[in-house]
């Protein structure tokens, strides 16, 4: 296995943002795995760099990015160092940012020792905000072989749950990061940009699409997204496996920083079903 960390893509409005990308020795017939990160996330939080070993020892390669409008920057991808960029940032560009890499992989092609690696098809993995992206962009990309959404949302009209009125009102709204203690700004552009692309972000009809293997797996427990957006996918889906994961929250077990060596066991769980969906099984 060999790990290129931050290569460079552009995304939405322009902006580059990077990427990892962890090369198994033997992916050359497997699709390769594309990791969307959620709501206040990046590529680098928490776990999510050995759920990419993990792939890569199963003999896929597995490519992890930051949303370009996440509050990274290229020069420090990890936290929010550019606020301004994360108030800005929509739906809308996060989807593009999705296509922007589905296109780098499966077009233009990403330059490793001077030769472009192109490869034929993407398993998609999204979690919680990035679920709702990877149903999405699976829904419409013919490149999209298999799907996995980890603790994702059902609906992303639900999760404005902020005082319309005073946003609307003052232009901007805060969200606290409970981690960094930042005030993190949201333009109501962001909804404004929400009304104005409701069919294209519409997740239920997105889902009712999806014809290809998908693992909808979701903790008995998550705090931050309910376990019924779980079960609405499943319902909306044509042949998607459900799990449930029995008292496990949020991030399957997982924080930031992760201290250890190993994915705590919630997260292996679902690493190792999802590695077992993406080659071929359908008994998980």
């Amino acid at each position: 296995m060999k790990v290129i960390e931050n290569l460079i893509y552009t995304g939405a409005d322009g902006r580059e943002s990077p990427f990892d990308l962890f090369l198994s020795n033997g992916g050359a017939d497997k699709p390769i795995v594309v990791f969307a990160h959620g709501y206040k996330g990046f590529k680098d939080w928490g776990a999510w760099h050995l759920v990419g070993k993990a792939f890569a020892d199963a003999g896929f390669d597995f490519l992890k990015f930051n949303f370009s409008h996440n509050g990274g920057t290229v020069e420090q991808p990890i936290d929010f160092p550019d606020l301004e960029a994360f108030s800005k940032n929509t739906y809308s560009k996060e989807l593009e940012d999705l296509e922007a890499i589905s296109d780098l992989i499966t077009e233009t092609g990403i330059e490793l020792k001077g030769q472009k690696r192109i490869w034929k098809n993407i398993a998609l993995i999204g979690h919680s905000r990035g679920g709702g992206i990877a149903i999405l962009h699976a829904a419409k990309n013919p490149a999209a072989s298999h799907l996995a959404t980890w603790a994702s949302v059902a609906d992303f009209g639900e999760r404005f749950n902020f005082d319309m009125e005073a946003w609307k009102h003052d232009g901007v709204t805060y969200v606290v990061n409970g981690r960094t203690k930042q005030n993190m700004p949201h333009l109501y552009s962001y909804y404004e940009d929400f009304l104005e692309n409701r069919d294209e972000l519409h997740i239920e009809s997105a889902a009712k699409q999806i014809d290809i293997p998908w693992l909808i797996a979701h903790g008995s427990s998550d705090e931050a997204v309910d376990f019924n957006h779980a079960e609405r996918l499943n319902k909306w889906s044509k042949d998607a496996k459900l799990f449930e994961t029995a008292g496990i929250g949020h991030t399957f077990g997982a924080i930031h920083p992760w201290p250890k060596n190993e994915l705590p066991e919630g997260l292996e769980i679902i690493t190792a079903k999802t590695i077992r969906l993406f080659s071929g099984s359908r008994d998980l």
